[in-house]
């Protein structure tokens, strides 16, 4: 009886590691998943794009909203994303998938410049 004892005493420590790193390893592998979907939001005020320049992974999806009173867009300089125009509160999300540098202007307000850097 003694020696059941001692083995489940000696046990314990190895199988509460065991849950332990199982139970991380789901945590780890949580965290990269929410990594790659994340999203991101630049605000449209007082005629500017914030922050001017964003850099983030591949996959991500950022959300251009319009602060400002008056309307504006979000069109790449390489016509891969276009939003509508955007009214104050309006929103306008785009996935980037592929790496790259992707400028955008507003097309209303041409000297309203940004640039989305993906990794």
């Amino acid at each position: 009886m003694r020696r059941r004892v001692w083995i489940l005493v000696l046990a314990a420590p190895v199988i509460v590691a065991a849950v332990l790193l199982v139970s991380g390893a789901r945590g780890l592998a949580a965290s990269a998943g929410q990594a790659q979907a994340s999203n991101v939001e630049v605000k449209i005020d007082n005629f500017s794009f914030g922050p001017a320049t964003l850099t983030v992974a591949a996959g991500t999806t950022v959300t251009w909203t319009n602060r400002d009173d008056i309307p504006h867009t979000v069109v790449s300089d390489d016509k891969v994303f276009k939003s509508k125009v955007l009214d104050t509160d309006e929103k306008f999300s785009f996935t980037f998938t592929k790496p790259g540098t992707y400028g955008y202007f507003c097309s209303i307000h041409p000297k309203m410049t940004g640039k989305v850097v993906v990794e």
